[in-house]
């Protein structure tokens, strides 16, 4: 049986002058950046990376659509016009070039690596079925607002109190009677 001693002054003589070992391992590493993509192309973004194999992670949430004559659930994109790939230096140019890419996101000029834990936090999020509420709108006790969507759609009162994470309660004057009901807000959209 034969052994393979090679010692770092035989690999030293062989690499090119200018290689550097620490430069080579860095170039190796992973890092998740985020892609700022062009309108609604999220998914179609996604799709040519999978075909260049490069990981990617496009955060998906269920949202139920309304349209004049009828309700639909979709998977859209938790965040708009972004996506995430984990890259080494190898594929982060490929990775922009993608049709759909627009530019990673920078600070300083320089593209900002995303801490993988912070990645881990978003599809530990997802996983757990917990109701995200993106589009609050902005309100005080006292406004007038009307239920958006639900059962009670097309109600309206007056918001009385905020209640929990994303609940108030309203006022809802029936036949000179104070009905107090709790909605969520994001069913309830601020009169003018």
């Amino acid at each position: 049986m034969y052994s393979l001693n090679i010692t770092s002054d035989i690999l030293d003589e062989h690499l090119p002058k200018k290689f550097n070992q620490s430069d080579y391992i860095a170039s190796m590493e992973r890092k998740w950046y985020a892609i700022y993509t062009k309108p609604r192309w999220e998914k179609k973004l996604a799709e040519r990376l999978e075909e260049k194999r490069i990981e990617h992670y496009l955060p998906l949430v269920k949202t139920l659509k309304l349209w004049s004559d009828r309700k639909k659930w979709v998977q859209e994109p938790l965040f708009k016009s972004y996506i995430f790939v984990n890259v080494n230096q190898e594929e982060y140019l490929s990775a922009i070039q993608t049709p759909g890419a627009v530019k990673y996101i920078t600070f300083e000029r320089k593209a900002v690596s995303i801490p993988p834990i912070q990645i881990e936090a978003i599809k530990t999020f997802l996983e757990s079925g917990d109701e995200l509420i993106t589009d609050i709108p902005d309100m005080s006790i006292g406004d007038r607002v009307r239920v958006t969507r639900g059962s009670l759609k097309g109600l309206e009162g007056t918001l009385v109190e905020f209640h929990q994470k994303h609940r108030v309660r309203i006022m809802i004057d029936v036949i000179q009677q104070s009905l107090y009901i709790k909605v969520p807000v994001s069913q309830l959209q601020v009169l003018k």
